[in-house]
């Protein structure tokens, strides 16, 4: 056995190889189906030892990207493999009891890398401060360290090092070695300095980064992009990471690490609506196999991950292993090697020459191990034995990629997978791909079944289905089972008073005296305590940013300081913005969060609801909508959830406890926390319920001055008509004269401007004078809560939001951006001189449109820009619809639960009842198109040599078709540019119908393709010009420039719009060349 030791010990020598370099060996150091346990061992622990422990460092302990002598960068992934290789080998020689020190010597050569990643990122630590604040790619930690000293090897301006990916699978390795029984983490520096990269992981969903490619955009033009396999590493990095302590059994609660459970939540509902696609510009991406398997095991849906898997191996696999993505042109022989970035066009060169990954089928064997299809390892087992090398030591060797060599190049384009591929260096020289070898070396591990997948994944990241019901279980990895969840809520009244009143009506409350010693906070004082979350002054870290508790962060108790404390959840916060003011509104958000815990809630224990009432909310028309819903709640069921009403200090025993036990360490310099205290009024005085007003008149939202005339009236009249007046309306309209000749800081009898449109703000809502203030809110530059999270919401489901006004520029945001940032966009865009509500308007619908898309993203089916100026003329249209020959409301003096509802109206597919003409105004409005719309533009465009023109947009055929693919959602985003000046809507809609029958025609004709120019106005004019001559023969009416006829004809039957267009197209093709046809019947040979 010593021999064996001292052979894998001896330096690397050098033998002379006889043959191509281009022929694969065959592996001659076969197992024996009689050889014993040891021996079996004692071969991998040869291979693990030569192929890659030998190149470990013997000062930081990582791995170099390339073995030769002069490569001095190791990268972050890359060493992870390593060392999981080498751990999952110590794990095999746990079961056997005279190891020869073999099992400690692996274990801590695992240990030795995860801790010298850990010393490169600790040298880091100001970047993780600076990422925590700013996520961008300038402010990131490293993804690549000089491999013996862990210094910083190359700027943020040489390499691409934001990888959310490489720090994700970091922080999940270091779980499931800890959980093994390694003892990694020593400190309390260490532990928050873990906890920090956290914070940052946890924002993985909104942060787009580089990717496992490190190329970002499939364009590789240095552009960053949402990828799915970042943020499913990320999530399953938070799943694994909550509640663990980093010091394994020695550990006690301050070694603990917390997650935002919120934020963990975006995360999945990410991940579930950017897959099966890998991000905008990747369809579809070989990245994904870690991410949906091992080691990440993040898609709880069976179906979803199915999908997901289909997708990459119909598209992806090959005869020598998977492209990494289709046009990919990395270690081509058409690739500028001299170049870092593509031209534009370029990506076309690389059209089916692909390089072909062998490592890829390694990781469909170990997927198949874990999910315990026998006939899937044999599959890829077989396809990985021919494209394997065997080293000089009789090791097996993974060559990098296989490509196509550059005479072959033309033969392989004409006919994909026609030529033979040749493999890359490794294995040669003494080059050896270290992330390959560490993985083949855990599939032969789990292959031989010399550690079974429980070994490896110690803390159940893949859980099997008919598993998935054990309680025991960590709540991430229960999956997507249909959730009964029984919510516990407690009914907790502003006053004494309030309390009595309530009770008058059978609805039993307690006042937040009678839960004492339970505290009850607002979200903010919690988020408060949170900032003292791994603070360490030695490392410059700053503890937890100021990020809000989400629901489910709401529904669990808190244990203080020696304190209990419950909080109430995010929708009761009294806002600054007028939405608070719209009970309606209150009590739809209220459901929507008890929906949002039912489908969400995973852990043990009940979740604990706190409804807080205050007596605002049961003021006039407000109390009928209040106690029907406080008697929904004493039924037991609300909206579909069932729920549990009783007395706070009953429901407790049930709840799931945080304990908050880092605040101990800094005792000292925490701050007093604010509990809400209970409104201390006569005991003997009643609650004043006013009665129910009647709905505002349109009237008292107008106002009663002529704002024409008054706009050229002098300062000193304004000033003294505004303190005369009690209209609001008019009072309003003469602040916005006032602001604008005089500024904000103007002073108007001692009293400031500002000021006194605070109180307009503040009147104006307590009677529902919408119109007004909504005026008031602009005028303010008020911003709404969450607004950044709801369009970030739109975002990850693969759409772009779109601010401004109606036919005018809009601002796309294609990337999550800062509050502050889309406050001033809103302020320049959508504010105008006289249409200012505008502003706070198109607020409201980003926060609508948000909780839509996440809850029924089907609404939004067909719609890939979320043009917010355009859907508020949707409704516009949809008020004018309803109205009739009567005058259409004014949409501004709508309340916003009723902007809430008409835009759900406006969103749901109307089919029956409209005129063509309408259907087309709120299709169009809505930028809806067909199903299958994108990928028949691209059909027109392969076929359209000088490209189509539309509203004085040219979308050109090249370099589109070289640099996309059809199914590419940059295309389809691409396709929307052009169509983004078209200003009437149902031409918009009209044109989206006209390239359907563009796209039909084209397919029924092969030999038939447009010679020039397509300008589809042009046809849209011929169409119209035919439609008119029949209209005129047909009903004998003179011909008009108005379209409005042809709008609202059908697009089928006869004289439908369809067959005017369809002769438009065909008269303008027989104009072209005919391209010649081999079956062209009419052909004379």
């Amino acid at each position: 056995m010593a021999a064996s030791v001292a052979t894998s010990a001896r330096p690397h020598r050098k033998v002379h190889r006889v043959g191509s370099i281009y022929e694969p060996l065959k592996l001659s150091n076969l197992q024996r189906d009689d050889e014993p346990l040891w021996e079996k061992l004692d071969r991998y622990y040869n291979a693990v030892k030569t192929t890659i422990l030998n190149y470990q460092s013997p000062t930081t302990g990582l791995f170099p990207v390339k073995t030769c002598s002069t490569c001095k960068e190791a990268k972050v992934r890359d060493s992870l493999y390593c060392a999981a290789s080498a751990w999952a080998l110590s794990m095999a020689y746990r079961r056997i009891d005279d190891d020869m020190g073999r099992t400690h010597e692996l274990e801590h050569s695992a240990v030795k890398c995860m801790r010298g990643i850990l010393y490169c990122y600790m040298r880091q630590a100001d970047k993780v401060e600076q990422f925590k604040q700013d996520p961008s790619p300038s402010k990131c930690l490293h993804s690549v360290f000089h491999v013996v000293t862990g210094d910083e090897v190359h700027s943020y301006s040489d390499y691409h090092h934001l990888q959310i990916d490489a720090v994700s699978l970091f922080l999940l390795y270091l779980v499931e070695m800890i959980c093994s029984g390694l003892q990694i983490i020593f400190n309390t520096d260490e532990v928050s300095f873990i906890q920090n990269l956290v914070f940052c992981v946890e924002r993985a969903y909104r942060v787009p980064d580089y990717g496992m490619w490190e190329r970002g955009s499939k364009y590789n033009n240095g552009s960053t992009e949402l990828h799915s396999s970042s943020v499913g590493l990320a999530k399953a990095a938070l799943e694994a990471i909550n509640g663990f302590n980093l010091f394994g059994n020695q550990g006690c609660s301050w070694s603990v690490i917390f997650v935002d459970l919120d934020a963990h939540n975006r995360n999945r509902q990410t991940l579930s609506s950017l897959l099966p696609r890998e991000s905008r510009s990747h369809n579809t991406d070989a990245a994904l196999l870690p991410t949906i398997s091992y080691p990440a095991f993040a898609v709880d849906d069976d179906a979803l991950y199915s999908q997901t898997l289909d997708k990459i191996v119909r598209k992806l696999r090959g005869k020598y292993g998977f492209k990494r993505f289709l046009r990919d042109g990395y270690r081509t022989t058409n690739e500028d090697k001299n170049r870092r970035f593509y031209k534009p066009a370029e990506m076309k060169l690389f059209d089916g020459i692909e390089c072909e990954f062998p490592i890829f089928f390694i990781y469909m064997m170990i997927d198949g191990v874990f999910r315990g299809n026998s006939a899937q390892v044999k599959e890829y087992q077989d396809l990985l034995q021919p494209i394997i090398f065997q080293s000089y030591e009789g090791h097996a060797v993974i060559p990098k990629y296989y490509y196509v060599p550059a005479d072959f190049v033309e033969a392989e384009q004409n006919k994909h997978g026609s030529q033979k591929r040749f493999p890359s260096n490794s294995g040669r020289d003494g080059m050896v791909f270290l992330c390959g070898q560490a993985l083949y070396n855990i599939a032969k591990l789990l292959v031989d079944e010399l550690i079974s997948p429980k070994d490896i994944d110690p803390i159940h990241r893949y859980v099997p289905r008919q598993d998935q019901r054990n309680v025991t279980m960590r709540y991430s990895n229960q999956g997507p089972i249909e959730n009964d969840v029984v919510i516990h809520v407690a009914l907790i009244a502003e006053s004494q008073r309030l309390q009595v009143f309530l009770n008058t009506y059978g609805i039993q409350t307690q006042t937040p005296q009678q839960v004492e010693p339970i505290q009850i906070w607002p979200q903010k004082e919690l988020v408060k305590a949170y900032r003292f979350l791994a603070v360490n002054k030695k490392l410059g870290l700053s503890g937890r940013p100021e990020r809000p508790v989400g629901c489910i962060g709401t529904c669990k108790i808190y244990r203080i300081l020696g304190k209990t404390v419950v909080c109430y959840p995010i929708v009761f916060d009294l806002s600054d913005f007028y939405l608070s003011q719209d009970v309606m509104l209150l009590i739809d958000d209220i459901k929507n969060a008890l929906q949002f815990i039912k489908q969400c809630w995973k852990m043990q224990g009940r979740p604990l609801f706190l409804v807080l009432i205050r007596e605002d909310n049961i003021k006039g028309s407000r109390f009928n909508p209040v106690l029907d819903m406080l008697a929904s709640f004493k039924k037991g069921n609300i909206g579909g959830v069932k729920v549990h009403v009783d007395r706070l200090q009953t429901l407790i025993s049930g709840a799931v406890v945080e304990q908050l036990d880092f605040l101990r360490v800094n005792e000292a310099e925490i701050p007093e926390f604010k509990s809400f205290e209970e409104l201390e009024l006569p005991k003997h005085s009643k609650v004043k319920r006013q009665m129910s007003t009647p709905n505002v008149s349109d009237l008292e939202q107008q106002p009663e001055i002529n704002v024409d005339e008054w706009q050229l009236k002098p300062t000193h009249e304004v000033i003294h008509k505004f303190h005369d007046c009690n209209c609001l309306a008019s009072q309003a309209q003469l602040a916005v004269i006032l602001l604008r000749r005089e500024g904000p800081d103007f002073l108007a009898k001692d009293e400031n401007l500002m000021d006194e449109l605070e109180r307009i703000y503040r009147r104006a809502g307590s009677r529902k004078l919408w119109s007004v203030v909504r005026l008031a809110a602009s005028l303010l530059t008020k911003l709404v809560d969450s607004l950044a999270p709801s369009i970030t919401s739109v975002l990850v489901h693969g759409k772009q939001v779109t601010l401004g006004l109606f036919g005018q520029e809009e601002e796309v945001i294609s990337n999550p951006l800062s509050p502050g940032v889309i406050q001033g966009i809103i302020y320049s865009r959508c504010a105008p001189r006289g249409g200012e509500r505008e502003a706070v308007l198109q607020q409201e619908l980003v926060i609508h449109i948000g909780w839509i898309i996440s809850n029924n993203p089907e609404l939004f089916s067909g719609m890939l820009k979320i043009r917010v100026g355009w859907i508020v003329q949707a409704m516009k249209h949809e008020l004018k619809i309803r109205a009739g020959d009567m005058v259409a409301q004014d949409i501004y003096q709508l309340s916003p639960s009723d902007i809430k509802q008409l835009l759900l109206d406006v969103l749901q597919p109307q089919n029956t009842g409209r005129s063509w003409l309408n259907k087309r105004q709120i299709d169009g409005s809505l930028n809806r198109t067909p199903l299958g719309f994108y990928d028949r533009v691209w059909q027109i465009l392969e076929r359209t040599p000088n490209g189509f023109m539309v509203a004085g947009t040219h979308l050109p055929q090249q370099p589109t078709l070289s640099d996309m693919t059809m199914y590419e959602m940059n295309f389809s985003l691409l396709v929307e540019d052009t169509l983004k000046n078209i200003v009437l809507p149902e031409y918009r809609q009209i044109i989206v119908e006209l390239l359907m029958v563009v796209s039909v025609v084209l397919e029924r004709n092969p030999e038939l393709e447009f010679g020039d120019e397509l300008d589809l106005d042009g046809l849209m004019k011929e169409a119209f010009k035919d439609f008119q001559k029949d209209r005129g023969s047909l009903e004998g009416t003179e011909k008009q420039n108005d379209m409005e006829a042809f709008y609202n004809t059908p697009a089928v039957g006869k004289r439908g719009t369809s067959s005017y267009l369809t002769k438009a197209v065909m008269i303008l093709l027989l104009q072209g060349d005919f391209k010649p046809c081999k079956d062209d019947p009419c052909s004379v040979s």
